[in-house]
């Protein structure tokens, strides 16, 4: 018999049927198949490797996700310190084959379709975000080495990684810079061998140390001498923690070392750390690609970062929603207002309107945001394997504008999401008693890393929507036009209605972006990208309306055929939908109206004025 969905929510990480009707009927996963690429795979295939990282990630990730909070790792001035779940799951998860998931079968890997490796990949994220960072952030290593590395430097440092023996790091950020690349610091020079001599510092590097591995491979920006000012000067490196010799072998320590670990609210059994490279001349660098073209091929490792990020704060929410359900179905508390007799049984806690109200938010959120991180999953799908080259570009640009998107609308709507779910439990949601006090706190790490909602913002409004002269915009605007067209020959005069809503709140968008580019192009950049998080904002809730809209019209399509669970599960489809349009997409024209009317306030606020 072929692997199939649990549809029961029995999981606290994530509702199998959701996944299942995002992948199947949302997004059309099964339409890959006929690809050359995954020719020999099928749903049953698909199906067992979903299954496979659900049971990996209960019985190895889960258990630990408190302790590995508790107990953070430590530093002795040796050694790092860390749980021993933690590479035991690792290396479950190695077993698994699930780093090299997505490769080439000659790589050792299953050729798995991105999208499907990403609702795979999901699973761990929401048992325990902190544990899967590390695979997390090698696969995007990976990718990096597998796209712009030497044949050599994916002998000595790629293959080793897929197999789950070495890990994974980037290390961009420095004390003095922060988030402007621009000011880095970090130097290479060229040594005799042709390899590179490092020198610098970097900070937040998550994973930057362990022993969960043979080896840690830290992809560095940093500068060659005499290389041009700015980010136009920047170069990439591999940098192992023990150098590899030529038969794959280590050799000595390549002089990186540990200034410390930071120790933060959230995401507590992910090592942060401070990395000093070269503080005895000795580290050794091997330049990725042509000189000065790091930040490009950084990037590669960054946006794939980014929209993990965004899927890591869509499970945490997710866990939290199942969570406070379960809690709300449980817990007898109170009675309804017209409830007159003192002695009358008391309800559970869903039969309470407001409680209803906070669960259909978090619904809305979730289900939305994992619908989009899973829609971006299936550009990078198409980018790579679609048959018409016209189809691969356009999906490209697609992915572009959106993954600022992807990034930040669910980890800015996903905290405000678990809050929902803390007040819920009430007084017992903001004790350590109940798991989403800690989902609250690992959250609030994802609105900041991979690039801040501020820097997504001025990247969407400065960058993505104006570049090609817009083109990636209007290939948004057509496929949402698309979706709006479908809408409103629909059957349901609420679904038609949401459509035209949507196409009023697309016009304003065409509108305010054009205003705010015309803006920057005569010289007023500054203000034009001031209020740059509220367009991101408004714009991130037009998308979340769009792909609610598509949810909810194939929702209607089958609900005439549906029965039992799943005709519940249609409807809550359709009434998440109602939800979102007639709750969430209305603060959209109050968002436009400040861009359009290029409000002054917080840009005219002086610093004395504090």
């Amino acid at each position: 018999m072929p692997a199939r969905f649990d549809n029961t929510m029995t999981s606290k990480i994530i509702n199998r049927r959701d996944l299942e009707f995002l992948l199947y009927e949302f997004i059309g996963v099964g339409g890959l198949i006929g690809r050359d690429r995954y020719a020999e795979h099928s749903k049953e295939t698909f199906d067992a490797a979903i299954e496979a990282a659900h049971r990996l990630a209960e019985e190895h990730f889960a258990p630990h996700n408190r302790k590995g909070d508790d107990h953070e790792p430590t530093f002795d001035g040796s050694t790092v310190h860390i749980i021993p779940e933690v590479r035991a799951a690792l290396e479950a998860f190695a077993a698994s084959g699930f780093i090299a998931a997505a490769h080439d079968y000659e790589l050792g890997g299953m050729q798995l379709p991105f999208t499907v490796l990403q609702a795979c990949f999901a699973m761990f994220q929401g048992a325990n975000v902190a544990t899967s960072s590390y695979p997390l952030l090698s696969m995007a290593h990976a990718n990096v080495l597998r796209s712009f590395g030497t044949p050599e430097q994916q002998h000595l440092f790629l293959k080793p990684m897929l197999e789950g023996r070495y890990f994974g790091t980037m290390a961009l950020t420095e004390p003095q810079a922060g988030s402007s690349l621009s000011d880095l610091r970090s130097t290479a020079t060229l040594a005799s061998d042709g390899s590179y001599r490092l020198k610098g510092n970097k900070i937040f590097i998550s994973a930057g140390e362990h022993s969960l591995s043979e080896n840690i491979v830290h992809l560095v920006l940093a500068r060659i001498q005499g290389a041009p000012a700015g980010v136009k000067g920047i170069s990439l490196f591999i940098v192992p923690k023990y150098r590899v010799n030529p038969d794959g072998s280590l050799g000595e320590h390549n002089d990186v070392t540990l200034g410390g670990l930071i120790h933060k609210m959230g995401w507590r059994g992910t090592t942060s750390t401070m990395l000093n490279f070269g503080e005895q001349g000795n580290c050794a660098g091997y330049l990725v690609g042509e000189p000065h073209h790091g930040l490009r091929y950084m990037f590669h490792m960054m946006n794939e970062a980014r929209v993990g990020v965004g899927m890591s704060a869509v499970m945490l929410a997710y866990g939290a929603y199942l969570q406070s359900l379960d809690y709300a179905r449980t817990r007898v508390q109170g009675r309804l207002p017209s409830a007159k007799n003192p002695t009358q049984v008391p309800v559970a806690l869903i039969e309470h309107a407001d409680v209803r109200r906070m669960l259909l938010a978090q619904k809305a959120c979730v289900e939305g945001g994992l619908a989009l991180c899973l829609h971006c999953a299936r550009l990078v799908d198409e980018t790579q394997t679609a048959p018409d080259p016209r189809d691969r570009e356009e999906a490209h640009l697609m992915l572009e504008v959106l993954t600022p998107i992807a990034k930040s609308w669910p980890s800015h709507w996903s905290q405000e999401s678990i809050s929902q779910a803390i007040q819920i439990y009430g007084g017992y949601g903001f004790t350590r008693d109940y798991p989403v006090e800690q989902s609250y706190r690992d959250n609030r790490l994802n609105p900041l890393h991979e690039g801040t909602h501020g820097i997504q913002a001025l990247d969407l409004l400065g960058r993505k929507v104006g570049m090609q002269d817009g083109a990636a915009l209007q290939l948004l605007m057509r496929e949402m036009h698309r979706t709006i067209r479908d809408g409103c020959r629909c059957a349901s005069p609420e679904l038609a209605a949401n459509a035209g809503a949507l196409a009023d709140a697309v016009t304003l968008l065409l509108e305010t972006t054009r205003n705010l580019l015309c803006a920057a192009d005569r010289g007023e950049r500054d203000l034009a990208l001031a209020n740059a998080s509220v367009y991101l904002e408004m714009t991130g809730h037009i998308v979340i309306a769009w792909i609610w809209l598509r949810q909810a019209l194939v929702a209607l399509e089958k609900l005439p055929q549906a029965q039992g669970e799943s005709r519940d599960f249609y409807q809550g489809k359709l009434q998440a939908c109602a939800y979102f349009f007639r709750w969430e997409l209305p603060r959209t024209k109050h968002q436009n109206q400040l861009l359009n009317d290029m409000d002054r306030t917080c840009f005219e606020m002086e610093d004395r004025w504090y």
